[in-house]
């Protein structure tokens, strides 16, 4: 039997199903471990360790945070700068500097190009001077991994954050534009200029390179990976023009 659990966290509508008899348990504790790496991870949440981090540019973090960081860091090297989490001033100047449903739009600010310096040392990370991180999509993705690990002891699950989707066992049919896939494990991710949108044609997919909201023939980028963060890092990359190697399967969609 299909158990499902709905919530929203991390700014969007999250997803939890779980094929078993009784899952009461591992439901609670895959939407508790959602609002937790949210209180750790969000940069509009003041106490959150990322707004720390982002204020005092150094900070001996918790495992959660230096674990994104890490993974943040080492899909910036595989994808060129493509993905990259120095980006946080660039969204803040495109106007998405509060939660998504509080902007109301307006011109932005001049771009401001990411590509700042990050480093790591143990379990101290320090930002080089005005450098501070933003983790949006592939903070979604760890946390959908997270509750999935937490989901899969009552038995084969999906959890689905946004479009960040997570899979332990089982088979689960996932529409993609008209193409309906089954997935039995790993992970995908959407990244796309539809969808959260503001001002004058102002959309979050940043463009390291620029500092400015991507400008692409590409309307929407669909991603199957090993897991929901590598699919995240894949798609952003895949969006901005960068190569399909290491994704599962791709979906494209023109403008």
């Amino acid at each position: 039997m299909i158990q499902r659990r709905d919530f929203r966290a991390m700014g969007t509508e999250i997803e939890l199903l779980v094929d078993a008899g009784d899952a009461l348990r591992e439901l609670d504790a895959a939407e508790a471990e959602f609002h937790r790496l949210e209180a750790i991870l969000s940069r509009f949440r003041e106490d959150s360790e990322l707004s720390r981090l982002n204020r005092e540019g150094t900070l001996r973090a918790g495992p959660d945070l230096l674990r994104v960081v890490e993974l943040a860091l080492d899909g910036r090297a595989r994808t060129g700068g493509r993905f990259d989490p120095t980006v946080h001033d660039a969204l803040v100047a495109a106007g998405y500097d509060r939660t998504f449903e509080e902007i109301a739009g307006g011109d932005p600010l001049p771009a401001r190009p990411a590509g700042g310096e990050v480093h790591v040392d143990g379990a101290r990370i320090s930002l080089a001077p005005g450098v501070r991180l933003d983790f949006g999509g592939i903070g979604k993705g760890y946390a959908a991994e997270r509750a999935a690990e937490l989901l899969a002891l009552a038995g084969p699950c999906l959890v689905n954050a946004g479009g960040d989707i997570a899979v332990r066992g089982g088979a689960w049919p996932v529409g993609v534009e008209d193409v309906t896939l089954e997935l039995s494990s790993g992970g995908m991710a959407t990244s796309g200029r539809d969808r959260r949108r503001w001002g004058r044609g102002q959309h979050h997919l940043i463009d390291p390179r620029t500092g400015a909201p991507a400008k692409t023939d590409l309307l929407r980028v669909t991603v199957v990976a090993a897991d929901a963060v590598e699919a995240e890092v894949l798609a952003k990359s895949v969006f901005l023009g960068g190569p399909s190697d290491g994704c599962t399967y791709v979906v494209a969609v023109a403008a």
